[in-house]
């Protein structure tokens, strides 16, 4: 594929536009809401499943493994050293993040929300959790973006390109799966549109700061990828599988989940 057209030494820009990609689409999943004034469980199971296996498949395929690969290309003695190492440090983070951030998850009442105890209501609490868990997702697109820095090969804007496509497909399901419970919350649609496409705002903000890091810092690349990889697996186990499990329609969230990694993994060895 032909990039001469994008801007491969400037890698923080060309982070921030994908970034604002995934966002967009995060906005037009949560669009739905003025279609739709709730969803059928077992679509939403679904869409959270397939969500799911993308997030596990672009931790592997876009994130570990190119990590591991650049230790083996500069000869490291231990080349799986910093694939551990960032791996469990992202994972460490978002555990330590949420302890302290009030959330709720959707399947919970509030008497089950998590982090500091808060006055806040059932909807800000649910809007903080999907808020969060969508950190690692920009900071995963903007340490990919961020490793041009070091290399601006077409090979490695490819690479990004196809975990920021994979990111931005997950996103779809995930702004509706915001936006339409907010509405059964008593939400206009207005503003439960509004909340949804809110809460990956974060995605510019946290691609923006993980390319900036690489750029500055091209040593900690690999560290930085497995590090993006712990913090979007961490999502999956505690937020994304199970809430798609929940009910009695878990066949679906299952497929969901398979062809959702099919459809990433495909995406990376076609087109990265």
């Amino acid at each position: 594929m032909n990039f001469d057209w994008l801007p491969l030494d400037r890698p923080v820009l060309l982070a921030f536009g994908a970034t604002m990609f995934t966002w967009f689409v995060t906005a037009l999943g949560a669009s739905l809401v003025f279609f739709f004034s709730s969803i059928n469980k077992r679509v939403l199971n679904l869409m959270l499943g397939f969500a799911a296996g993308v997030m596990i498949a672009a931790s592997f395929w876009s994130l570990l493994n190119p990590a591991i690969q650049m230790e083996e290309e500069r000869n490291a003695a231990h080349p799986w050293i910093p694939a551990v190492v960032g791996f469990l440090s992202g994972g460490a983070f978002l555990y330590i993040i949420d302890q302290i951030l009030p959330h709720l998850h959707s399947r919970l009442s509030i008497e089950h929300s998590e982090g500091i105890r808060t006055s806040w209501n059932r909807s800000v609490l649910l809007i903080l959790a999907i808020t969060l868990h969508n950190i690692p997702e920009g900071l995963a697109v903007g340490v990919a973006f961020g490793a041009l820095a070091g290399n601006p090969d077409p090979g490695i804007l490819a690479g990004a390109i196809t975990l920021a496509l994979g990111i931005g497909l997950q996103n779809f399901p995930e702004g509706a799966a915001v936006s339409i419970p907010l509405r059964r919350e008593g939400f206009t649609r207005t503003r439960a549109f509004m909340y949804g496409q809110l809460s990956a705002v974060v995605e510019p903000v946290a691609g923006v700061l993980g390319a900036l890091l690489v750029v500055y810092m091209q040593p900690v690349l690999p560290y930085a990828l497995s590090f993006a990889a712990g913090a979007m697996i961490f999502v999956v186990v505690e937020e994304l599988i199970p809430e798609s499990q929940s009910g009695h329609e878990t066949d679906l969230s299952t497929i969901g989940a398979m062809i959702g990694f099919a459809v990433m993994m495909l995406l990376d060895v076609a087109l990265g």
